[in-house]
């Protein structure tokens, strides 16, 4: 790879945006994986 290949590759790479669909799938995902957490904790010690 020459040099304008590197330069330009890391310009793409500093350039690229995080996926925004993937970012609130993730977040949903630990959310509900909280919530369930939560609630099985609070099952546990109420019986």
């Amino acid at each position: 790879m020459n040099r304008n290949a590197r330069r330009a590759r890391a310009i793409a790479i500093a350039q690229a945006k995080p996926d925004t669909k993937l970012a609130t799938s993730r977040f949903l995902m630990l959310a509900t994986g909280a919530t369930a957490a939560l609630v099985s904790i609070l099952i546990v010690h109420v019986f």
